[in-house]
């Protein structure tokens, strides 16, 4: 088959296309360079099988050009990481949103069938106890930049499922939970890059807060094997699933395996 990958550049995209390509199949990578990087799949670029076309999700006509020559669609391509939603706001959510509008707008036009990585965020400002999907989500406080990145995911979400209900498309809903791996960068915030970078420095790690906050974390292979079970599966469709681990690490205790290894 031959697939598109946007944001296929990325941390998680390049891993996508890596495992896509040696299933033996053609990859069609659209990536603005902006946060991925070139050399996260130069390796890909040898044999033929991996195509980089260098645009934005929101170049309607470039990504119709892409999504009429291919079977299938992994779209990844989104602004991430706190600090640099934060520190460009405006451009995440016309990116991330906007860019979802067009790349679903054309699968479903085209007849393609596509998987959306949306993100753990959507389930707002928790208070500790365990969520079911049926709860109210508590979205923090509006003004803060940080839930821009939230709302463009719960967007992409209701679009899909809209997608799939009212034009029967083929589209599944993957929600990422904290992935991390080889390539994966610090400098957007993500906490371990960060804690590895300093550690190796010599430095002290920056823990906010108390450091008691627990998150899961997901090896970015894992992450892909589920990427592609649910992009494949017919019973996935018009579906939003979890991918994560079920083992919650403290902060604190992230910060002092990192110093320990």
């Amino acid at each position: 088959m031959r697939f598109l990958v946007t944001g296929g550049a990325g941390f998680i995209g390049s891993h996508v296309a890596d495992a896509l390509v040696g299933g033996d199949h053609e990859v069609v990578i659209l990536d603005d360079l902006s946060t991925g990087s070139r050399e996260n799949i130069e390796h890909l670029l040898q044999d033929g099988q991996v195509e980089l076309v260098v645009g934005s999700v929101l170049e309607e006509d470039l990504v119709e050009e892409c999504m009429r020559s291919v079977d299938a669609c992994f779209h990844l391509a989104a602004v991430v990481g706190v600090r640099l939603v934060i520190e460009q706001t405006l451009d995440s959510i016309r990116s991330n949103a906007l860019g979802a509008d067009t790349v679903f707008t054309l699968a479903a036009r085209h007849g393609k069938r596509l998987l959306f990585a949306s993100s753990s965020e959507v389930y707002g400002q928790g208070d500790g106890r365990p969520l079911t999907e049926g709860a109210h989500r508590a979205v923090g406080y509006r003004m803060h930049a940080r839930w821009a990145y939230a709302s463009s995911k719960m967007y992409g979400e209701a679009l899909a499922q809209s997608c799939v209900r009212e034009l029967g498309s083929e589209m599944v809903v993957a929600r990422l939970f904290n992935v991390v791996g080889p390539r994966q960068t610090g400098t957007y915030g993500m906490v371990l890059p960060r804690f590895v970078s300093q550690a190796l420095a010599g430095a002290d790690l920056t823990v906010y807060g108390d450091g008691r906050q627990s998150r899961c974390f997901l090896h970015v292979d894992d992450a892909v094997q589920a990427l592609l079970a649910l992009g494949g599966a017919n019973r996935a469709i018009g579906n939003v699933y979890n991918v994560g681990s079920p083992d919650p690490v403290r902060i604190v205790d992230l910060a002092r395996l990192v110093i320990e290894r």
